[in-house]
This record gives structure tokens, sequence and C-alpha cells, in this order.
């Protein structure tokens, strides 16, 4: 089974709502912030040159569901693993942890694709990234 790669981060004020509860779309931004920081950490990114082409992830299914609030200063601990990795496409899984209790867990579905002049067309995953996505595969 592969390691989750982890990123922690504390809820800031500007990412409150009225109630002083992170609202709910600071999640999936915080999902791209650790799918960023563990692309890196492959030595990828979402945006990357490959042989001739430029390969991106654009996302086909995003989802989230939450369980506790977060509030300002809670520190969240992010967890993300690959739950699936087809020819085109991967899927990854984020939970959400403060202190021991899961408080969300989303999902997001993307598909490799090359993008030439402002437009995406899948593509199978080259084999020298689906080498490193396939280390990070539950």
């Amino acid at each position: 089974m592969a390691d989750e790669f982890v990123l922690m981060r504390r809820v800031q004020f500007a990412e409150t709502d009225m109630a002083g509860v992170m609202h709910f779309s600071n999640y999936f931004r915080w999902m791209e912030e650790i799918e960023h920081a563990w692309m890196r950490g492959l030595g990828m990114s979402v945006v990357q040159p490959h042989a001739a082409d430029t390969v991106s992830w654009p996302r086909v299914t995003v989802s989230c569901e939450y369980d506790a609030p977060a509030r300002f200063e809670d520190e969240i601990e992010m967890r993300l693993l690959v739950t699936d990795l087809t020819e085109k496409s991967m899927t990854y899984e984020v939970t959400f942890w403060r202190d021991a209790s899961r408080i969300a867990r989303g999902r997001t579905k993307a598909v490799c694709c090359k993008m030439e002049q402002g437009q995406f067309t899948s593509i199978p995953i080259p084999p020298s990234i689906r080498k490193l996505l396939g280390t990070a595969l539950q």
C-alpha cells in the first residue's frame, strides 16, 4: 500500500464565513493546494512540458463530503491518496483531519491531456508519468 502525502494547513480568518466556519469552497482550494504540493514532490506539475507537448490534468469530477466544521485557527492535516489510475485518468482522495477526527473527505478525478492552442485533448498517461503516479497508488 502506498503512503499518503500529508500537508498541514491552518484555517485563516479570510477563509471563514460569518459563523466562523471555514467556507465550503475553501476545501476545494485546499484539495488543489495539496495536489500541487504532492505533484511537486514527485518532480511534476499539473501543467508541465512532456516530450513535444504540454501535459495538464483538467478535472472531470470533484466532490467533497463534510463531517464537521473547521474553524478559524484550527490546524488541519490533509492526506492525499491516489485511489485509481486508468489509461487516461487518475482519481485521488483528500481527507481532512483535525486532531484524530476526520472532518471532510474530497475526491477528484483528473484526465491526462495535452494542451494545444488553449485546447485540451485527452491522451494516455505517458509511461514516465504513469510510473511516478503508480508509486502513490493505494
